[in-house]
């Protein structure tokens, strides 16, 4: 039967590009889509994750510390391949439940970030499990949710700034300590954004160069930009592997969140008018 609560969130969540209000609101949140161990149909549900670096994210199988794992779990036991959606990307995955040190050592990182885990584990006499969703290559990063190249870069963009505030949140209301998971957060994020200004300098710089010649001026000062905000990351990843106070690490977030802001939104004003004008 179909959860109309789920629903609503679903919907809200494609429409807004992974935004949610209410409950869920500053949450990170992706919708998980796998394929029904009994019935073989397809069946999405929006489910908290954690960021792990690399080409994977975590889910956790908690159903709110229910005695019966949920439905999505046992899915993805049958059918491990599944579709991710994380407002900005739709990719596939193959999902990957962990077991022994390496769950208990993640979900120990997940409590330390959020008590309410713990809190579900206590409620119930089963293990619950952790699963990785590991993303498939396929050439790329995913199809992106977007209709155009200029509504593509709004997109992503808007996606960067939105973790960052969630990090800078995170940072704010954390304890007198650094997280192992706000470090990954952190982590994560700086290799997410190193992986998109390389791929613009080498893909779509080039391409934009060899179609609006005149648009140089503005693909240099980019590129220039690119660089500083790269020593900026460099700095945040020294201070995040020489110190546990949260208070360096928001000092160098900060500065980068500064200087990111004005890049991002230099290149929208340059960048957007000449995919708009070509569409």
């Amino acid at each position: 039967m179909p959860n109309d609560f789920n629903q609503q969130i679903i919907d809200e969540f494609r429409a807004n590009r992974g935004r949610v209000g209410g409950y869920f609101e500053g949450a990170r949140l992706l919708l998980l889509t796998t394929t029904g161990a009994r019935t073989g149909a397809p069946h999405t549900t929006p489910v908290g994750y954690l960021p792990d670096g690399g080409d994977r994210v975590l889910v956790i199988a908690s159903a709110a510390g229910s005695a019966r794992h949920p439905d999505w779990f046992h899915n993805l036991v049958a059918h491990p391949q599944v579709t991710v959606e994380s407002g900005v990307f739709t990719y596939e995955a193959r999902a990957v439940v962990l077991t022994g040190e390496e769950r208990d050592r993640l979900f120990a990182r997940a409590v330390e970030a959020d008590p309410g885990w713990a809190a579900y584990q206590e409620k119930t006499d089963r293990i619950i499990p952790v699963v990785a969703l590991h993303s498939v290559a396929r050439g790329g990063p995913g199809n992106i949710n977007a209709t155009s190249f200029g509504e593509a870069i709004k997109v992503v963009h808007d996606a960067f700034r939105r973790e960052l505030s969630l990090i800078r949140s995170e940072l704010a209301t954390g304890t007198a300590t650094l997280g192992a998971q706000l470090r990954v957060n952190c982590l994560t994020f700086c290799q997410g954004l190193h992986n998109h200004h390389t791929g613009e300098d080498t893909v779509l710089f080039p391409l934009i160069t060899e179609r609006h010649p005149g648009s140089t001026p503005a693909l240099t000062r980019l590129r220039e930009e690119h660089e500083r905000i790269a020593v900026l990351v460099e700095e945040l990843r020294e201070t995040l592997t020489s110190t546990t106070d949260p208070t360096a690490v928001r000092a160098e977030v900060e500065r980068l969140t500064t200087e990111l802001e004005a890049h991002l939104t230099y290149e929208e004003e340059e960048l957007i008018p000449l995919f708009d004008a070509a569409s």
